[in-house]
């Protein structure tokens, strides 16, 4: 092949992974499309990688290079894919995108260093805006993964003024750092840019609170895909450009209606401090609020309400996760839908901490897509619906985010619960959510509480339903259709 045959090949092969990259990202908006979108996006970086190979021509020894790099990125993605617990997919999202942070950050200091004055003015300042973002990504990305492990707490420092003072001082050394980058490219800016931008990143995440996560990790990827355009510029790749920058708008379109379901703006989730006070963990909900007039009950009275039920919604939160039952509560619903029950899954587009977060948990235990119903849609099915089983759940489903107007969630979108003929709250105590604030649900008339680890429970509901006879009901019914 001759250069012009290479350059032919490798453009059309690029423009390949650019459509398929693009049709990945679309069907991930659907649950049902998603895995195979994944396969797709997948599939059009491994073109890619092929084409810059085909490209470039690398000698043997970059070939080596290149084939041990990715057999350790291989075997790294292959153990975490298999080891991580679905409870830890929020840190992993947020641990990739500060990998694809990093990668752009590299790129960038790998070029500026044997970059000179003669360089265009183009290449240098895409290495400064590479350099960045790819560098605030990566600390921040570091910093919110630690928060949601609850290896890292919220500094009470981080929640006065001081931390706009500690920022904004960083920010003028990233823009100091970045407007001398062009004069001395290897120098002394680019490494004030590095360090700035790096502690930038973590004055940025520190102070946000386990609730504002979901708007964290989009918001992080979609400077992932930021840093990753600019990172096709400082080495001429189109097709980096045009990825990161789709990539870069999907996170800010997913950030932005993360920010709409919470009645939050974006600049009051990036400096307003941790929502629900300056502690800011992630590790569960707070201290117990202040109920009189709460009404508990055993799995046995729950399972009776289920068994006399001809409509059941299930609200997935995060103690669902945490307590992985997942697929006891697909065992409960099976049992359920064969005695006759219409069940369906009600899904808040921030339960949990990460965007999907449900929908990822509930896909593991092969609930089907059509079941996970999105809060617009659910909300107008609650008043006919007979039972409602709240799982972990708290803030999205708090009826004062509707009414009580000195509520901190007055205006934020929930699940409407409260509209139900009967709603069953399974918690482990009544521990505040991280609004810090008693769920007015809980002393609803029609609400009843069952404590306990989720999957207990769900497992006691179970056994319970059974001994009444719902199991063998079903099983009847399937023998005599079969006769």
């Amino acid at each position: 092949m001759n250069s012009l045959s290479i350059d032919l090949f490798t453009d059309a092969i690029d423009l390949v992974a650019v459509l398929l990259l693009a049709l990945g990202l679309k069907g991930l908006s659907k649950v049902r499309s998603a895995r195979a979108a994944n396969g797709l996006a997948a599939l059009a970086m491994g073109l890619a990688v092929v084409g810059l190979l085909i490209q470039l021509q690398p000698s043997p020894v970059t070939w080596l290079w290149i084939a041990v790099g990715s057999a350790l990125g291989g075997l790294a993605g292959v153990v975490t894919a298999q080891r991580v617990p679905m409870t830890a997919m929020p840190e992993v999202v947020a641990l990739f995108n500060g990998c694809g942070g990093m990668a752009s950050l590299l790129v960038a200091i790998g070029v500026a260093l044997f970059a000179s004055h003669d360089s265009g003015m183009v290449e240098l300042v895409s290495i400064a805006i590479s350099v960045f973002v790819g560098a605030i990504t990566f600390s921040g990305s570091i910093v919110a993964m630690a928060k949601l492990q609850g290896w890292l707490d919220t500094p009470a420092w981080t929640q006065s003024s001081l931390r706009h003072g500690v920022n904004i001082s960083l920010a003028l050394l990233c823009l100091l750092g970045g407007v001398l980058i062009p004069a001395h490219p290897a120098g002394w800016p680019l490494w004030l840019l590095v360090g700035a931008s790096t502690l930038l990143g973590i004055g940025v995440t520190l102070p946000i609170g386990g609730a504002d996560m979901p708007v964290v990790i989009s918001l992080l990827n979609s400077y992932s895909g930021v840093a990753a355009a600019a990172a096709g510029f400082v080495v001429g790749s189109q097709l980096l450009i045009v990825a990161g920058a789709m990539v870069g708008a999907a996170g800010l379109i997913l950030t932005q209606v993360m920010c709409t379901a919470m009645n939050r703006s974006l600049v009051s989730v990036l400096f307003g401090g941790a929502l629900g006070g300056a502690g800011g963990s992630v590790g569960g909900g707070g201290s117990e609020a202040g109920y009189t007039r709460i009404t508990s009950c055993s799995p046995e009275e729950c399972a009776m309400a289920l068994e006399q039920a001809e409509r059941v919604v299930f609200v997935p939160g995060y103690g669902l996760a945490v307590a992985q039952a997942q697929h006891a509560l697909r065992e409960l619903a099976k049992l359920l839908e064969a005695h006759g029950v219409e069940v369906s899954y009600a899904i808040h587009p921030v339960a949990g901490r990460m965007p999907g977060h449900m929908n990822v948990l509930l896909a593991e235990a092969d609930v089907p897509y059509e079941q996970l119903v999105e809060m617009d849609i659910i909300n107008p099915e609650f008043p006919r619906t007979d039972v409602v089983i709240v799982l972990g759940a708290n803030d999205v489903v708090n009826p004062d985010a509707k009414s009580d107007p000195s509520s901190p969630l007055y205006g934020m979108p929930v699940l409407e619960v409260d509209q139900a003929r009967q709603v069953f709250v399974v918690k482990r105590s009544l521990g505040a959510g991280y609004a810090g604030i008693a769920n007015a649900l809980f002393e609803l008339p029609q609400t009843a509480m069952v404590f306990g680890d989720a999957k207990a429970v769900l497992n006691g509901l179970l056994s319970e339903l059974r001994s009444l006879g719902v199991g063998k009901v079903a099983a009847g019914a399937k023998e005599k259709v079969a006769a």
